[in-house]
């Protein structure tokens, strides 16, 4: 095995924003950069691979951070939106160690959300912000069909509360088991998180704290209440410095994490392409495509928390049991939910726990609406094979049954959620079904009569679930609207 082409991790640090406080995420993330490795390396670097910054436009975060350091680097990368960016690039730094085109890379990546919420009517340039750069124009083609976004499926609070009912039809649990089974989940993670320095929300809460509504803790959509929901509006950033093994060495690093590798699988964009909703085909082939190229099972898993579909989804395939604590991070709702970048602070508390005797790391990461899965493994140890990684992801082909154009008909439920309003009780609905020939088709009702009768709270006794019950519907403009449920 070759030192100068075995990728190492020699430096990992996050740092969290005061509360109140009003700095830039480019401020954080030099913050986190210059923790994380001493400046003769840093400015060594002839990668920086940036997480897209979704709370600010900048042109090149990348660019930016390596004139910070004194870098001067031949490959620069500012990732577009998506959870599942962190380990991909990660595995790209790694890949381009074990290539021989790299000899020192730099993962960074942060968010000021709360910050820019704490300027209020204030403008950031005035207040010392970065001017802006013009955004990338939107790419509606990028977020699904335009039946799906005219169903209103666009928003992650939407579409993986349709994930998360359906896979409580297929387990044929109650919607209370399944609440509680979220409440306990998030709850443990509520516990990690209180360990983390750099958690935005370090209290620990209760199963009760969870899971019961109140007016802080509000029903989003069915069934997930705030608690349960990723929090962007936090201040936090991280970052990576990766290098051969062979440079660690001569530098006289006392603590490296090695990088086996990882792997990606993209499903594709449009759910009404999958092939089902209580299961993802991308995350299972995913998570196995990554232990494959383990020669140990990691001890330590940490997965996705954006929503609790995501972690029980990881659980159930992994046949671990339900209570299983699947975060070295603290998750997304206590934590916090860093747009794109949070599984980069996953990798930090990996590394971490890796220096602490952990013998070996996966870390997932999940983008889009369960469409981008990547995960990446490291560990103490050199793998026995060198890097086996693959930084370019597997893509998946549709596999649902054809979409139907909106029409008068009616529709079997697949799976469905009822979005509340802030003044409480449902406000809209969300359904995916199937048409009497069996293709699939998406409908929507913002009438609130309607909405109420999708509502868990609105199912006949000894119904456990919507699924497979019938709803009318008329076609509307772009989309099918529900005006019944049968």
């Amino acid at each position: 095995m070759d030192p100068s082409r075995t990728p190492v991790v020699v430096g990992a640090a996050q740092v969290r924003g005061e509360r109140g406080g009003t700095r830039e995420p480019l401020a954080l993330v030099l913050d986190a950069v210059r923790a994380a490795g001493e400046a003769r390396l840093l400015a060594r670097a002839d990668t920086v691979l940036a997480v897209g910054v979704a709370s600010w436009s900048y042109d090149s975060v990348a660019a930016r951070v390596g004139t910070a350091v004194g870098a001067v680097p031949r490959h620069r990368t500012d990732s577009p939106t998506g959870g599942h960016w962190p380990a991909r690039l990660l595995d790209e730094a790694a890949a381009r160690i074990a290539a021989g085109e790299s000899q020192v890379a730099l993962v960074v990546g942060g968010e000021a959300q709360a910050a820019r919420r704490a300027l209020g009517d204030r403008d950031p340039v005035e207040a010392g912000w970065t001017p802006p750069a013009e955004p990338p124009p939107f790419d509606a083609d990028a977020f699904g069909s335009p039946q799906q976004l005219a169903a209103g499926l666009l928003l992650p609070t939407r579409a993986y509360a349709v994930f998360e009912n359906r896979l409580q039809a297929d387990l044929g649990l109650t919607a209370e088991e399944s609440a509680q089974w979220s409440a306990r989940l998030y709850a443990d993670l509520s516990q990690v998180a209180a360990r983390n320095p750099a958690a935005w929300s370090p209290e620990v809460r209760t199963p009760e704290e969870v899971a019961t509504p109140t007016a802080a803790n509000r029903m989003v959509c069915e069934p997930y209440v705030r608690a349960v929901n990723a929090m962007p509006n936090v201040d936090q950033a991280a970052a990576v410095v990766v290098t051969s093994l062979a440079v660690a060495r001569d530098l006289g690093v006392a603590h490296v994490s090695h990088v086996w590798g990882g792997a990606g699988v993209d499903d594709v964009v449009d759910l009404l392409a999958r092939d089902a909703y209580g299961a993802s085909r991308a995350l299972s082939a995913c998570l196995d495509a990554a232990l494959e190229r383990s020669p140990v099972r990691p001890g330590l898993v940490d997965v996705y928390s954006c929503f609790p579909v995501v972690p029980k989804l990881a659980a159930l395939h992994l046949g671990l049991p339900r209570d299983a604590v699947l975060s070295a991070t603290g998750g997304h709702a206590s934590f916090g939910g860093p747009l794109n970048s949070y599984s980069l602070h996953a990798v930090v508390a990996a590394h971490e726990r890796l220096r602490d005797g952990e013998d070996a790391a996966l870390v997932h990461a999940n983008g889009g609406l369960l469409t981008y899965q990547h995960a990446v493994l490291l560990g103490r140890r050199p793998h026995p094979d060198g890097y086996v990684g693959d930084p370019v992801p597997r893509r998946l082909d549709p596999a649902g049954p054809g979409v139907a154009e909106p029409a008068d008909t009616d529709l079997l439920v697949e799976a469905a959620t009822v979005e509340h309003g802030r003044e409480g009780g449902p406000a809209q609905a969300f359904v995916v079904g199937r048409t009497p020939e069996g293709l699939r088709a998406a409908a929507w009702t913002d009438e609130a009569a309607v909405a109420r009768q999708l509502s868990l709270a609105a199912l006949p006794p000894g119904v456990r679930t919507h699924v497979g019950r019938r709803v009318r519907v008329r076609a509307g403009f772009g989309a099918a609207v529900v005006t019944e449920v049968l």
